[in-house]
Parts: C-alpha cells; sequence; structure tokens
C-alpha cells in the first residue's frame, strides 16, 4: 500500500492548466508542463489499495493501478513503468486522452474524490520518456509469419506492437500521409501534441514493424491482394461513416462534418498549409454535437479567432452529481467543463437542428433550431419555441454511424457486417473469412480509445495463436465485453 492514511489527509490536486488568455493564442496542451511532478507522489498515496480494486474493472486494459500508485508514491518510476507497459502499450495517449472509467470505479468515490489515476499515469510515462525509460523490444527471432494491418489509430497501432514483438513481420497501411489515424488528425494539438505518436512510432520502427502511409486498402490495394500477400490481415481501420444531418439546408456551404474540418486544422500544425482552408476566423460558428468532438470544434474555433461558437445537444444538461439510476462503479453521466469549455462558447441542450438559410451565394447564415423534450420514446418539438441563431460555418460533431464501406475493403475481404453496420467478429475477433481478424472501432462500434487499445492486445494474441498454434500475449478482453459505462 502506498501511504496508509493519504486518502484522510491528501486533498485531490489535479495538473495546473495554462490560464485562458494564453492557450488560446497556441495550439499547445493546455497543461502546465511538468506541474504535476511537484504534487504526483502525494495524490499516488491517495490511493488505498483495496482488497477490490474496481478501478481494474473499470478500466479494459486491467492496468494494474494499485500497484504502480504505490511505486510512484515511493519514487520507483523504473518500477512503476515496467508496471504501467505491462498491461498498455501507450499510456501517454490515454493518460492525455482517456475519460478515465478506471476513476469512476475508484471506491475511494463512493463518498471522497477519487483518486487522480490519468494524472499518475501521464507523469509515470512522461518521465519514463524523459529518463530513457522507453526503448525499443525487438523480438529475439522471427516467426516467418507476416500480418497485414489495416488503420493506424490506437488498435491498429496495439496490435502492431504486440504482434511485431511476438516475431511476426508486420506491415501497417494508413490512407493518409501520416500515421496515427484519429489520433493524429482528429484530436486536436492542445489535448495531445503530436510529438507523442512521433516517438511511439520511431519506436516501433526500431522494433521491426513497417509503415506504409498513404496507401487506401480498398483503392490503392485489394483486400484480396492483401490476404494474398499476407498471412493473416487485422482490419482495424475504425468506424469513420459519420451521421449526417438530413435537414432542408444541408447543402449550403460552410456545414462541414467535423472529420472534414479537424483534421485541416491540424495539418497547419504539421506545417502542410499557412492556414486551415476551413477557417472560424471572424465567423459565428454553431457545433451541433455535446460529445468530446463538439469540444474539440469548440476548442479549435476559439484558436481560429471564431466571432462566437454555440455548441447544441439534443440531449438535457446532465446533473452535477451522480444520477442513481447509475450507480458506482459505473461510469456516470455528469456535466463535464473541458478545457475547451473552459475557454468559452455557449452550450444549449434540449435543442433540435430544424433547417439552414444562406445567403444568395450559397453560404449558410443561420441555424433554425427548437427546444425538445423525450416523450412516448422520442424527442417532440416544444411548440412556441422555434428560433434561429447566425451560424456562418457549422460542424456536425453527432458521431459516427458504422465502418467505411465506402472503398470496397468490406465487399473485396468478403466480411459480414452486423446489424449496427460494424464488421462481425467471433470471440476471438476473428470474422467469417479465415486469416481475417477485426478489433477497435471497426468491429466494435465508436468507443472509447482504452477499449481501442484492450481490443488491439487482444487481438493481437488471438492472430499469434492463429499463427503459431498458441500465445503467450496478453488478451484483456472479449468482444463481448462490456464496458462499466451507460
Amino acid at each position: 500500500m502506498a501511504d496508509p492514511k493519504g486518502f484522510l489527509t491528501t486533498p485531490k490536486q489535479l495538473a495546473e492548466r495554462r490560464p485562458v488568455d494564453v492557450r488560446i493564442r497556441d495550439w499547445n496542451e493546455v497543461y502546465v508542463e511538468r506541474s504535476l511532478l511537484p504534487i504526483i507522489t502525494k495524490q499516488a498515496g491517495r490511493c488505498m489499495d483495496c482488497g477490490i480494486p474496481f478501478c481494474h474493472n473499470g478500466c479494459p486494459l486491467g492496468n494494474l493501478i494499485p500497484e504502480w500508485n504505490d511505486l510512484a508514491y515511493r519514487d520507483d518510476w523504473s518500477g512503476a513503468i515496467e508496471r504501467l507497459h505491462a498491461t498498455n502499450n501507450f499510456p501517454e495517449f490515454t493518460g492525455r486522452l482517456c475519460p478515465a472509467p478506471c476513476e469512476s470505479a475508484c471506491v475511494l468515490g463512493i463518498n471522497q474524490d477519487a483518486v487522480t489515476i490519468k494524472n499518475v499515469e501521464v507523469t509515470i510515462i512522461d518521465k519514463a520518456w524523459d529518463n530513457g525509460g522507453v526503448t525499443p523490444q525487438v523480438p529475439e527471432r522471427l516467426s516467418g509469419k507476416t500480418v497485414a494491418v489495416v488503420g493506424s489509430g490506437p488498435a491498429g497501432l496495439a496490435v502492431a506492437q504486440q504482434l511485431t514483438r511476438a516475431g511476426h513481420t508486420v506491415v501497417v497501411y494508413e490512407r493518409a500521409d501520416r500515421i496515427g489515424g484519429l489520433l493524429r488528425y482528429g484530436i486536436p494539438e492542445f489535448k495531445m501534441e503530436k510529438r507523442h505518436i512521433n516517438r511511439r512510432v520511431e519506436q516501433m520502427r526500431a522494433e521491426g514493424t513497417r509503415f506504409r502511409t498513404g496507401v487506401s486498402v480498398g483503392e490503392d490495394i485489394t483486400g484480396q491482394q492483401l490476404r494474398e500477400r499476407f498471412d493473416a490481415v487485422v482490419v482495424a481501420a475504425g468506424a469513420t461513416t459519420a451521421r449526417d444531418l438530413p435537414v432542408p439546408g444541408r447543402e449550403l456551404k460552410g456545414i462541414h462534418q467535423a472529420m472534414e474540418y479537424l483534421p485541416l486544422a491540424n495539418k497547419v500544425q504539421e506545417g502542410d498549409f499557412v492556414e486551415t482552408p476551413i477557417s472560424a476566423k471572424g465567423k459565428h460558428v454553431v457545433v451541433i454535437g455535446g460529445g468530446d468532438t463538439g469540444a474539440d470544434c469548440l476548442g479549435t474555433a476559439l484558436r481560429q479567432g471564431a466571432a462566437s461558437v454555440t455548441q447544441l445537444e439534443i440531449m438535457p444538461r446532465p446533473g452535477d452529481d451522480r444520477p442513481t439510476g447509475q450507480p458506482w462503479p459505473t461510469m456516470p453521466m455528469l456535466y463535464k467543463v473541458t478545457s475547451a469549455h473552459e475557454e468559452g462558447g455557449e452550450r444549449v441542450y434540449s435543442v433540435n437542428t430544424t433547417h439552414f438559410t444562406g445567403d444568395e451565394d450559397g453560404n449558410v447564415q443561420e441555424l433554425h433550431l427548437v427546444e425538445v423534450e423525450f416523450k412516448d420514446g422520442r424527442f417532440q418539438p416544444v411548440e412556441g419555441t422555434e428560433r434561429s441563431i447566425p451560424a456562418q460555418l457549422v460542424t456536425l460533431a453527432m458521431g459516427f454511424t458504422g465502418t467505411d464501406t465506402a472503398n470496397g475493403l468490406v465487399e473485396q475481404l468478403g466480411v459480414d457486417l452486423d446489424a449496427r453496420g460494424n464488421i462481425n467478429r467471433d470471440g476471438a475477433f476473428a470474422t467469417n473469412v479465415d486469416g481475417v481478424y477485426v478489433c477497435g472501432d471497426a468491429g466494435r462500434g465508436q468507443s472509447l480509445i482504452v477499449w481501442a487499445i484492450a481490443e488491439g492486445r487482444s487481438a493481437a494474441a488471438a492472430v499469434d495463436k492463429y499463427l503459431g498454434g498458441k500465445t503467450a500475449l496478453p488478451a484483456p478482453i472479449r468482444p463481448t465485453d462490456r464496458p462499466l459505462v451507460v
């Protein structure tokens, strides 16, 4: 156990964020660099080392949280990173981006503030990088087997790294010009600087993983060609079919899917553009969707100099306290104030967009909405609540409906889809086609980064067993597992 009285004597303390008026002028991460170092050992000491650590259940990776909390408390950072890497390939990603279902499941959180598990996690990995504690793990021998991984998001990178370390020759195909998937182009720089991806990719290259960017599997190379060239194929292409908004005026210029808008802003930070082709500068911006992607659009628009930003959500405003129907250790739906929300903008709940209107040149100018209430199993408009708001740039951040089928990959591989539009798989992540596996959002549907990495690790174990008859790789989850999230 860390500090036996830590949970009684040490108050919760989070990483310090840079002042709003400073951080919205740049694209760097919002936190004060290294602000956790003076406080993190005491924060780790708040862990109670419970007899039944429910944080393990909250985390799909099965992170050994009490163990590395204790090691961090004792200043044993080499031991802490060993325990952290034992279950998580990329803690610098999850420590910045995961909504932390582990903290919702923390036993201390029943009647106090939960342990700041994410902050401890990110400190451990950042110190490891600083101290040279993250090195390539090159396999001792090669198996002679080859694996193609389609997609380089967190699931694809996890399955590729695990299989490379098991001795297989792994090639990762990515249709974008850089590795990282939505980590690269969907997550704004202020949430995670892309240097974290770059150094992991370099580590994986040193281990033997091969990367092919700018290759759209299904178009530049067919699924059948992959099956002929490789002993196994893993589809980790994500759930990239965005949910649209089929209302009058949707065809007006200035209305874009979030994943049309956010990647361009990230490409400016990569040096591809001086200015983004889709800019919020001087415009009244409306973000439709109240989730994390919507918050990413909000923070991006503010940094681009938007005149105003309004974020719309069809659901009612969540409460500040855990609802009775979402008891511990589930992850409750609570009112969240992200770093982007701190920076500005207005949030409007319980509204639905009815239509858009534009100017004579076909540019969107107004969004028309109505308040709604949930009755008889659906959202119904409230009479007399119709109004309009200025909208010269609209981003649709309403989630995703399934994996991409437009490029032909699904048809070429011959894999089946489930009722939700995801690639179907059995209990070992195998599709109906021999030697073809699927992991991450492509099979699970839109989910969390921590689930993507867990699925990648588990699928790697299944593929390793398929190729060699047995495996020593860990498999933290099965496809039928469901998170403690409502």
